[in-house]
């Protein structure tokens, strides 16, 4: 779900400069801004900028300091003379890692800090070892498919896997990123500096257990985010798991439960049922996916989770999980989400918790500058600015990707981090969040990007629009239809008055490709009338797309003028 504020903001007219240790920048003249932003999980997580910052604080605990350590506190209210780096980062993830980049590109002196790999969730215990995985689901289902393989007038024996060789093609996938990415910082002449960073006060970092202090003219913290897991149920890495144990494929259970159906728990259905297992999903909400538009939810389960082996339990919490020992199966208390009354109690081979995930921020020393965490999540303003306890803003330090909560997607830290850049270089960019895709990446997949169809009415009526929804099908796609995968739509949700796109959802083969014609018409703010003219190759599954644009029916004539043939 998305939740959106606009915030105004002004500044002085006069322009600025910013400063670094070896640049200067000029700042152009800001004027006042009506801004918004939108997230993913602020709504669902109760958050909301409107309400006091002193609301829900949870201050970290203190960390004992060694006496250079607590020389450097002694002067938490004063920023150093010079610097050690123009910019340090401090998490290598892929937010850290588009930051550094991109801040070396702009001339800056840079370094990041990093306690654990590089690489950080994404590439160590996320999105690309678990994509390796659903590569190998991909292909088992289509070789266990006989319909399907018969169709193209194949014949293939029964299809097998070796489970250790799965895993090592995902843990090899991810120790190739990792590296790929440390010889880039490398490259580049980013230092990489080992150990857990804590903020001392302005513009000061002490990393690792050492006393070494590091400064810098600006920092961004890009810590990222761990699984979260709700109280009651207890973790043993074996037969109760969350994502991080799930991506080793130490086993693959006869019968594994998944608590929560949103994209970790339908990615990690698609890979155990393809590889043999029976899966239960217990959720929370009255509905299966309920993060995803309802149309596509709808279909979506009539075709990833209706044939396959899968059953479901909804509107249930699952209040206790006992891991399996001496002979005994894994216990699942469920209770009703509603009257909390008992339900029933499910005994499986495993246990997959897949109820989100929560910000990894303690221990940063956020305590030395006055920054409180709101469930965990450092707050920051839209320009990714944090902001202390008493909602004013603190100077040169910025926070990006799941630590902030505006939008707990990899590419969108990535994308924060460069628009950070930008800013401590003089450009002011601000990143619209309601233009970053999402995908899960199941079999067939699913893509989005803007507003669902509820939200988009619910602004319409509030704004005083109309909204309008157009779709076509992969039914109609020649490409889709000679790969056999017809089984899918995409959703266009717009403006009929003037042409914007609202919302754009597929659900079909390699959706999470196509959503980006979109996602960047939102960016560039392309209308309708405009994108309509533009031309796809045949035969192309973006043909999908092109298909979309011209059926949806829009007031506005076209904005940009055609141009005049070329001859070639």
């Amino acid at each position: 779900m998305h939740s959106c504020l606009s915030l105004s903001f002004s500044s002085t007219s006069s322009a600025a400069t910013v400063s670094r240790s070896h640049h200067s920048f000029p700042r152009p003249t800001a004027t006042p801004l009506n801004l918004r932003f939108c997230g993913l999980r602020r709504e669902v997580l109760g958050f909301s900028l409107t309400t006091s910052l002193n609301h829900h604080h949870a201050r970290l605990p203190g960390r004992p300091h060694s006496s250079a350590v607590s020389a450097a506190l002694s002067d938490n209210g004063s920023s150093p003379q010079s610097f050690d780096y123009d910019l340090l980062i401090i998490g290598a993830g892929v937010g850290g890692h588009g930051a550094a980049l991109h801040a070396v590109e702009k001339g800056l002196k840079t370094a990041i800090v990093e306690g654990d790999m590089v690489g950080g969730t994404c590439v160590n215990r996320g999105c690309v070892p678990s994509k390796a995985l659903l590569a190998v689901s991909g292909r088992m289902r289509e070789l266990k498919s006989d319909h399907h393989l018969k169709s193209f007038g194949l014949q293939v024996s029964a299809a097998g896997y070796d489970r250790q060789g799965v895993a090592d093609h995902a843990n090899n996938l991810a120790s190739k990123i990792r590296s790929n990415l440390t010889n880039s910082l490398k490259a580049l002449g980013v230092d990489i500096l080992t150990g857990f960073g804590t903020l001392l006060g302005p513009q000061k970092v002490k990393v690792g257990s050492s006393n070494k202090i590091v400064t810098a003219k600006d920092i961004i913290i890009a810590t990222g985010s761990v699984p979260f897991v709700p109280k009651g149920i207890e973790i043993d890495g074996k037969t109760v798991i969350t994502s991080d144990h799930a991506l080793k494929l130490e086993s693959i259970p006869d019968w594994i439960a998944i608590v929560g159906s949103g994209y970790i728990g339908l990615e990690f259905s698609d890979v155990y049922t393809a590889l043999g297992s029976e899966v239960t999903f217990i959720e929370a909400l009255d509905q299966l996916m309920p993060g995803f538009d309802p149309e596509i939810s709808k279909l979506a389960q009539r075709v990833l989770i209706n044939p396959r082996n899968i059953d479901y339990h909804t509107g249930v919490f699952a209040t206790k999980i006992t891991p399996a020992k001496d002979g005994k199966p894994v216990l699942i208390e469920l209770i009703d989400a509603k009257t909390k009354e008992p339900k029933e109690t499910l005994e499986v081979d495993a246990a997959l918790i897949a109820t989100g995930r929560a910000p990894f921020t303690q221990g940063l020393g956020l305590e030395n500058i006055d920054v409180v965490t709101q469930r965990g999540f450092v707050p920051v303003d839209e320009r990714m600015r944090v902001i202390d306890a008493n909602g004013k803003l603190v100077p040169h330090l910025y926070c990006i990707g799941d630590a902030n909560g505006k939008m707990m997607l990899a590419h969108a830290a990535s994308a924060q981090g460069i628009s950070v850049v930008e800013q401590v270089t003089g450009r002011d960019l601000v990143l619209n969040h309601l233009s970053i895709p999402a995908a899960c990446f199941t079999h067939p997949e699913i893509s989005m990007v803007g507003l669902t169809e509820p939200q988009a009415r619910e602004k319409g009526q509030k704004e005083g629009f109309e909204v309008s929804v157009a779709k076509t099908s992969f039914k109609a796609n020649t490409k889709a239809l000679a790969e056999n995968e017809g089984e899918g739509i995409a959703k266009l949700i717009y403006r009929p008055d003037n042409g914007e796109i609202l919302g754009v959802h597929i659900f079909g083969l390699h959706a999470a490709d196509l959503i980006h014609e979109a996602s960047n018409a939102i960016a560039l703010g392309t209308r309708i009338q405009d994108i309509k003219f533009t031309v796809h190759a045949h035969p192309t599954l973006s043909e999908v797309l092109d298909e979309l644009f011209k059926s949806a029916k829009v007031k506005a004539q076209a904005s940009i003028p055609v141009s005049e043939p070329v001859a070639v």
